[in-house]
């Protein structure tokens, strides 16, 4: 049976399950998720811990078999924990993984922890018993637009909030803006302010003057912030990612491939293929799958030719090559082809003139 994480509290509370699997990519959310397991289990009388970590081929999945039905000699009930950072136990660790959900004793409860994992991975029989015999922690990512909610629950478990209306929602907008990419150091964040200042109402001045700037952003998040039409966030992760050092062209590969997918995508939908069809032919998933959706129909045939033209020279341009109508610069020249991205998909199937002489703007 699977679950979120922000479900985990209320399953704990009717009762311990004999095994747990934490699975995802946010340390901060594992974190927590894996230390409600472990209190509930010591509180049920789990008190002795084992942690096996599985680190490379050679891990003796023997003896982790053996471990779990040896008889303890310090106290009644364990809790052992098998932390398998790669998420892939291999062959022998696949079956030993099954062998083991078939021995579960009653005196033991076993956390298992794992990266994300994707689909074929959750499919797999190792996986699939896991889940037929425990409880799956499903730990998501908190995503950009979730983010000043997030963090008003959390002030709000911490007594404290910020200002009702428009106000309030600038400095929750302030804050996100600032910690993006890097929840923990939001958490770290929202700690400091409980430090710092009472329980009760937090001004934005206040959260303005303690809110360290600790935002990360990848590439990928970039993509869907272009594909979203978001214009001042997508200058502010590609300020980001240019102080972080990241490789020009990596992101311009990223904005190329988007808009390569475009093409593909409006080409089958122009021979008359279903939009729908197109996606799962082209392997668009998730939150691009949505953005692809309303993106395709806004687009001519004109405009991603022209954005894939676009591309080609911004290729050129972060690669040391030298074009008469792009900037020299690579981060500026990135700049201009994300935008011409935010701009296509805003405007929409516009007339090829008056797209030019908006995109003159923008260059």
């Amino acid at each position: 049976m699977q679950i979120r994480a922000d479900q985990l509290h209320g399953h704990l509370q009717r009762g311990l399950r004999p095994l747990y699997t934490v699975y995802g990519d946010e340390p901060l959310l594992v974190q927590e998720a894996c230390d409600a397991i472990r209190a509930a289990a010591r509180v049920a009388g789990h008190t002795e811990r084992a942690v096996h970590t599985v680190a490379g081929a050679h891990f003796d999945w023997s003896g982790l078999l053996g471990a779990a039905q040896a008889l303890s000699l310090f106290a009644e009930r364990r809790l052992i924990e098998i932390h398998i950072p790669g998420g892939k136990p291999g062959k022998d660790g696949s079956e030993a993984l099954q062998r083991y959900c078939e021995r579960l004793g009653e005196d033991v409860v076993t956390l298992v922890v794992l990266p994300r994992l994707d689909k074929a991975t959750q499919s797999s029989g190792w996986f699939s018993a896991l889940d037929a015999v425990g409880l799956v922690v499903r730990v998501e990512p908190v995503e950009r637009k979730a983010l000043p909610q997030w963090i008003a629950q959390r002030l709000a478990a911490q007594a404290q909030r910020v200002q009702a209306g428009e106000a309030g929602q600038r400095t929750l907008a302030f804050f996100a803006d600032r910690v993006e990419g890097n929840l923990l150091a939001a958490h770290q964040e929202i700690q400091k302010l409980g430090l710092l200042y009472p329980p009760g109402e937090l001004s934005f001045e206040q959260v303005e003057a303690a809110v360290l700037n600790v935002a990360r952003y990848d590439v990928f998040k970039l993509s869907e912030a272009v594909l979203a039409g978001q214009t001042p966030r997508v200058l502010r992760m590609l300020e980001g990612l240019e102080a972080e050092g990241e490789a020009p062209v990596l992101v311009h590969w990223t904005l190329a491939e988007d808009i390569r997918t475009l093409k593909r995508l409006h080409d089958a939908v122009a021979a008359g293929k279903p939009l729908a069809m197109a996606l799962r032919e082209q392997r668009v998933w998730g939150v691009k799958e949505k953005l692809c959706e309303r993106a395709v129909p806004r687009l001519a045939a004109w405009q991603v030719a022209g954005l894939l033209e676009a591309a080609q020279c911004c290729d050129g341009i972060v690669k040391g090559l030298k074009h008469p109508d792009w900037p020299l610069d690579a981060w500026a020249a990135l700049r201009r082809l994300a935008l011409m991205v935010v701009e296509a998909l805003q405007f929409g199937p516009a007339e090829p003139a008056a797209s030019h002489r908006r995109l003159a703007l923008v260059a």
